[in-house]
């Protein structure tokens, strides 16, 4: 569909153009030429009479935002990443530590975190 608004009388594989392209040329126009090609695009739909007035009376914005795949730190986490550096640290100065729970952190986050999704389905 998107094609076709661009002249393309069948569907190509290939975007029209570079994707940077439009980027670059956003920039070299400036915020003041992208606000004088919406005020002239708003013009051209006025004058040929595509929108109605009322339709400026209200704004409405569209604030979808694509989700992300971010991890958030909890505080288990940062309390293992801790952990691991005091202990590499511990190792680099040469001070031997009686445990330093390598094996056992990995057993105990996955305890924590059944205990946690234990306690989300009591409450519900």
């Amino acid at each position: 569909m998107g094609q076709h608004f661009c002249g393309e009388t069948y569907f190509q594989h290939e975007p029209p153009i570079n994707p940077s392209s439009l980027t670059r040329w956003r920039k070299r126009i400036g915020e003041a030429g992208v606000e004088r090609l919406l005020s002239e695009s708003i013009d051209a739909a006025r004058r040929g009479k595509v929108v109605k007035e009322k339709s400026f009376e209200k704004v409405i914005v569209d604030t979808t935002v694509m989700e992300k795949a971010i991890a958030y730190p909890t505080d288990s986490q940062l309390l293992e990443k801790g952990r691991q550096h005091l202990v590499k640290l511990a190792t680099s100065l040469g001070i031997t530590l009686r445990q330093n729970y390598n094996r056992e952190a990995p057993r105990l986050a996955t305890q924590v975190a059944r205990y946690a999704h234990a306690m989300l389905w009591c409450r519900s």
